[in-house]
């Protein structure tokens, strides 16, 4: 993804970075433990996989708690940002519904994955925006704005767009009953995103005091996800484990370098772009986690649960050097000092 060229149109960044509130702090911490906190969670469920026998059917209601906490962030003004925004908001989610899920067939057929295991690189790349991908593009110094956009339509489309993605990709390699993943991602996802958005809106100071909790329930929630997903399928790691993960680091590298591009086609400059990176490279893991586990079986969730980790560990460490790549710009070196006087 490179960062040397300028775009024709560049977003302004601002001179002076906002001061980090508690929230914002809290957040960039959470963000920074989750990777360690879901590798935990991995390796506990593959040692002891006995010990979390029967957890399986919790994780809808697992991630009901995700959803609902994202639907605590949101506010009227995300909303009305996508109003102002139609055009980039537009790309982001084209790009994201088409780069994702073709590169989850590209990869499951180039790869030639067992159909489990294609069907679940499949699901991953149809699910909606990662719910950690807006705070990684604050700490890439990114478009924060447009990143809660597209996170935010990406999620409210997901019941309309991600059953028939799933159905017209992975369909070739498992049956997938549509329908019942529509009547799912409702209830898993885009109820408890409404009714958290209703509490804030009813209780907002209350919910203003809490916000700084709110990505550590997240990351701890999704940690247990992932706990019970691999301790359901511990058999199958140890012979799968290689081949998962290649394609899942392919999917989520290539996710990210053609958000980026995207961006940088469309001329939306370079804070946007970063957030586009974002945005189509980072997916709601925990979903297709639990979709996978209800319609297909343990070993089609096992790419989520590995993506989960993965897409955290190389959004932090992309959001860094985009960040550091922010700042080399902001400062004159001595060639431009020199040119100046």
């Amino acid at each position: 993804m490179p960062e040397s060229e300028p775009a024709p149109t560049p977003e302004p960044e601002p001179a002076e970075a906002p001061a980090p509130t508690a929230t914002d702090r809290s957040a960039k911490r959470a963000v920074t433990v989750f990777p360690l906190l879901v590798i935990a969670a991995g390796v506990v469920g593959v040692l002891t996989p006995s010990s979390f026998t029967g957890w399986a059917p919790a994780v809808p209601w697992l991630l009901g708690i995700v959803m609902f906490s994202m639907g605590l962030t949101l506010t009227l003004p995300d909303f009305t940002a996508v109003a102002r925004r139609p055009w980039a908001v537009g790309l982001g989610l084209v790009a994201h519904y088409v780069i994702m899920p073709g590169l989850g067939w590209l990869i499951a057929t180039v790869l030639d994955l067992p159909p489990q295991l294609a069907a679940g690189v499949i699901l991953v790349g149809c699910a909606p925006s990662g719910t950690a991908s807006n705070v990684v593009t604050y700490l890439a110094r990114g478009d924060v704005a447009l990143s809660v956009s597209v996170a935010t339509v990406s999620t409210l489309v997901a019941p309309l767009v991600t059953p028939p993605l799933t159905l017209l990709l992975a369909g070739q390699f498992l049956d997938v009953d549509a329908g019942s993943m529509v009547t799912d991602i409702l209830k898993t996802v885009l109820v408890p995103v409404l009714l958290g958005f209703l509490v804030r809106v009813l209780a907002g100071r209350y919910v203003d005091k809490a916000l700084r909790f709110l990505p550590w329930i997240s990351a701890v929630t999704i940690a247990v996800i992932v706990l019970a997903v691999v301790s359901g399928s511990a058999a199958l790691i140890k012979d799968a484990a290689a081949l998962v993960f290649l394609a899942v680091v392919l999917h989520n590298g290539l996710g990210l370098a053609l958000g980026y591009a995207s961006g940088k086609l469309a001329r939306l400059g370079k804070p946007a772009s970063r957030a586009m990176a974002f945005e189509v490279g980072m997916q709601n893991s925990g979903l297709a986690a639990s979709l996978a586990g209800a319609h297909f079986s343990p070993a089609a969730a096992l790419p989520a649960a590995v993506f989960s980790v993965w897409h955290n560990v190389s959004g932090a460490l992309v959001a860094a050097w985009m960040a550091r790549s922010a700042r080399r710009e902001r400062q004159p070196g001595p060639a431009a000092a020199r040119d100046s006087t």
